[in-house]
């Protein structure tokens, strides 16, 4: 099985797709890692990988709108699966450097803004700086000409010998990230399973939104997750991002879909897959 993920090595999204690669081919996988979550969905696309692995949402943040815009408007890949990874963050200095002397911070701008905090109180005259990822930021760090720090995980800071001035420096302690499988197909029905789908309306209306989710609850399905993004057709209008306790095959589900669909102008199943046991 060969697993994309956006890389380089050392980025949480790497742990993400071990753990996938433990749980879907003990037998070994190899992880093929890529600059951007594009080209790591691309792969799978061409050919050139069998699933994509990549973050859908974190915990303090919300949605990565990378993934959900590309799962709304462009792949017709799905969901086949979830991950979800406790997400603790170091700050890693050039050698020698003292935290009053750092003028840039680099990193994924997931990870800047989930330690908003602790750059405030530690870095207050650092720069925060974009990075394509986690772990190619301890490499713009390392190249950098200005006192530079990254904010990575621990295993990238080792994997490219930087030094360790924090760990754990995430604003939450309970800092989660989770991560979808995406595949040619989702995944068959197992008891303990999760839908997410996508719609969106022609025109506004009062109680539009209500009227749909009225499907779900009035057969008393759970919903653990809604989100909107704009429709990239006119400012106010809204793609909505749902997922629900079930499986699309489920009778009940798959009437609620049918439901919904009836109510929207663009309507789209994500994927049915297992939920995640964390």
């Amino acid at each position: 099985m060969r697993i994309s993920y956006l890389g380089p090595e050392g980025t949480y999204s790497e742990a993400a797709a071990l753990g996938r690669a433990d749980q879907a081919a003990p037998e070994g996988a190899r992880l093929v890692p890529f600059a951007t979550i594009p080209a790591a969905v691309g792969a799978v696309e061409e050919g050139d990988a069998d699933e994509a692995v990549v973050p859908m949402e974190n915990s303090l943040e919300g949605v990565v709108t990378h993934t959900a815009d590309l799962l709304i408007h462009r792949t017709r890949l799905t969901i086949r699966g979830e991950i979800v990874l406790p997400i603790h963050h170091c700050l890693v200095l050039q050698p020698g450097l003292a935290f009053p002397d750092v003028r840039v911070v680099y990193s994924h701008p997931q990870a800047l803004a989930q330690c908003r905090g602790f750059l405030a109180r530690r870095l207050p005259n650092a720069e925060p700086v974009a990075s394509l990822s986690t772990a190619g930021a301890v490499g713009d760090m390392q190249e950098s000409e200005r006192p530079a720090g990254a904010i990575s995980s621990l295993r990238a800071a080792e994997l490219f010998g930087a030094e360790v001035a924090a760990l754990d420096i995430e604003d939450v302690r309970s800092n989660k990230t989770r991560f979808v499988v995406l595949g040619a197909t989702d995944s068959e029905r197992t008891g303990r399973d999760k839908t997410s789908i996508c719609f969106d309306f022609r025109e506004d209306a009062a109680g539009i939104l209500h009227g749909a989710l009225g499907e779900l609850a009035t057969r008393n399905i759970n919903m653990t997750r809604v989100e909107s993004r704009p429709d990239r057709r006119s400012l106010g209008r809204y793609f909505f991002l749902i997922d629900v306790e079930g499986h699309r095959e489920d009778p009940v589900v798959r009437e609620a879909l049918a439901g919904i669909r009836a109510r929207a102008s663009i309507f789209k199943v994500l994927g049915s897959y297992p939920r995640s046991k964390v």
